[in-house]
C-alpha cells in the first residue's frame, strides 16, 4: 500500500511544483493547464495517458476545449502520494512548465 504524504512532504512538493495547488476536499494536487487550441490539449493528454499506464497511476482529469482540469490523488492512500507528485512533474515538463 502506498502511503500518503506528511504535510511537511506535500508542502516541500507544491514548493517545487509550478502551477499546482492542494484541492483539500478532494485529498488531491490540482491544475488547470490552458493550451493554444483543443488539438494540443487533447495531444497533451494522450502522452500523459502513455506515461500513465506505463506508471499504472491515473489521473482523474476533464477536458473542455483547450483546457484540462487535472486532479491527482492516490486512492489506495486516501490522500496525495509520491506517485501524485511523480505524475505531476511529468505533466510540467510535458506543459513546459518546469519541474
Amino acid at each position: 500500500m502506498t502511503l500518503p504524504l506528511s504535510k511537511a512532504q506535500l508542502d516541500a512538493a507544491l514548493a517545487e511544483l509550478v502551477d499546482w495547488t492542494y484541492d483539500k476536499e478532494r485529498g488531491a494536487l490540482y491544475r488547470q493547464i490552458k493550451f493554444g487550441d483543443f488539438s494540443q490539449a487533447i495531444g497533451f493528454m494522450m502522452r500523459v495517458a502513455l506515461e500513465a499506464e506505463r506508471a499504472d497511476h491515473h489521473p482523474e482529469w476533464s477536458n473542455v476545449c483547450n483546457k484540462v482540469d487535472i486532479w491527482l490523488t492516490t486512492h489506495d492512500a486516501g490522500d496525495v502520494s509520491s506517485r501524485d507528485v511523480a505524475l505531476a512533474h511529468f505533466m510540467n515538463r510535458l506543459a513546459g512548465s518546469g519541474s
